[in-house]
């Protein structure tokens, strides 16, 4: 359990969201972030999966000592909520929970299907929109949104 000043409010989630923005994302995008990724995860001594989808097409994937194949499951349920939502799998978690109820209970989807944790995050492309994901799974999910958006946004800030 996150304590109430360490969650991120909704409107926080949001921001991150229009703030964290490709120019582009190429096959070559998908392999240095997910290299980025894999880094800070090694350096964390992090037990993830992470995953990179664009259009429907894996682009990148890597499972770190410690991860299971239960990760992927979670990645893909997490991946599922950002492709049907177009947001953060943690901000669609947090406006169902700022409404006072929960994804699993309101939401009306299978839940073998989807899972409104954190750790996907949008990959939005200036003038194009939501065309994939990027996913962690193996810490709380609090954290492993963190860990994707410390990453964006660290690739963002080098590729300007």
């Amino acid at each position: 359990m996150t304590t109430p000043e360490l969650t991120p409010t909704v409107e926080e989630l949001e921001a991150q969201e229009r703030r964290l923005v490709f120019q582009q994302f190429t096959y070559d995008d998908a392999w240095a972030l997910g290299s980025l990724l894999v880094q800070m995860a090694r350096e964390r001594q992090a037990p993830v999966a992470i995953d990179i989808h664009r259009s429907g097409q894996q682009l990148f994937h890597a499972a770190l000592p410690g991860s299971a194949p239960d990760n992927d499951a979670w990645i893909a349920r997490k991946r599922r909520v950002v492709e049907r939502y177009g947001s953060a799998s943690y901000l669609v978690g947090a406006r169902h929970r700022a409404k006072g109820t929960t994804f699993e209970a309101s939401s009306r989807l299978d839940h073998d299907t989807y899972a409104a944790h954190g750790g996907s995050f949008p990959i939005t492309v200036e003038g194009a929109g939501v065309i994939g994901a990027v996913t962690v799974s193996g810490l709380p999910q609090l954290e492993d949104h963190k860990l994707v958006v410390e990453a964006v946004d660290h690739y963002l800030t080098q590729a300007q």
